[in-house]
């Protein structure tokens, strides 16, 4: 199946994907509050509506630089050795600010499943971090002379969701507990810090070494 990328391709992915899903950022932030202030059932549908919005990151990524290699590989290239360098200044944010997880619990109307939805799908949607990030993190893991490039992203940002979505609902289902832990153990987030800085680090290196040659 020309779609499938190779398996340790596969499973950097995997691995990458599930240290982003782990991280504290505006997604998690929205759904632990949601769940503390309407419950989990509302918040498990915060949690669609994120993935949602992941969809359809991955259709203009997919389509979007499928086009851009077809228009100009050179311009391909400088996309990827942009998103190495992303990738590398996101770690050594990761260092100097650490993840930060602020939850409080806003009582308010209950949303309805639809408005959970689109709170979900909106927050991914117009972050801007979530737009730059997928443009330069997904394209790391194609090659730009594979005729199956599409495909391959587009399979590659539904294995994103697919191994997401179980964290962030595990996320939800555990919301008390999970947001007072996380918050009186600073340590664990810094020790997440150090690991996101890492394995991006490790990213960025592979792919301008590997553009060197």
């Amino acid at each position: 199946m020309e779609f499938l990328p190779s398996f340790p391709t596969l499973i950097a992915f995997a691995a990458a994907t599930l240290l982003l899903a782990a991280t504290p950022g505006p997604d998690m932030t929205l759904s632990i509050s949601r769940a503390l202030a309407q419950g989990k059932k509302a918040a498990l549908f915060v949690v669609l509506g994120t993935s949602l919005g992941i969809v359809v990151h991955t259709m203009l990524v997919a389509f979007g630089i499928s086009a851009l290699i077809t228009a100009s590989p050179t311009a391909f290239l400088i996309l990827k050795t942009g998103g190495a360098a992303y990738l590398f200044w996101l770690a050594v944010q990761a260092i100097r600010y650490g993840s930060k997880l602020t939850v409080a619990k806003v009582e308010g109307p209950r949303g309805t499943i639809l408005s959970n939805i689109s709170s979900g799908f909106w927050v991914n949607l117009l972050n801007p971090k979530v737009i730059i990030f997928f443009m330069t993190f997904l394209p790391q893991f194609v090659d730009a002379s594979d005729p199956a490039v599409t495909h391959k992203l587009l399979f590659l940002g539904f294995c994103f969701i697919l191994v997401g979505m179980p964290v962030n609902a595990a996320v939800v289902m555990a919301a008390d507990w999970l947001s007072s832990w996380l918050q009186s153990n600073r340590k664990v987030l810094r020790g997440m810090d150090y690991t996101f800085a890492g394995v991006f680090s490790v990213f960025a290196a592979k792919i301008l070494l590997t553009q060197a040659r």
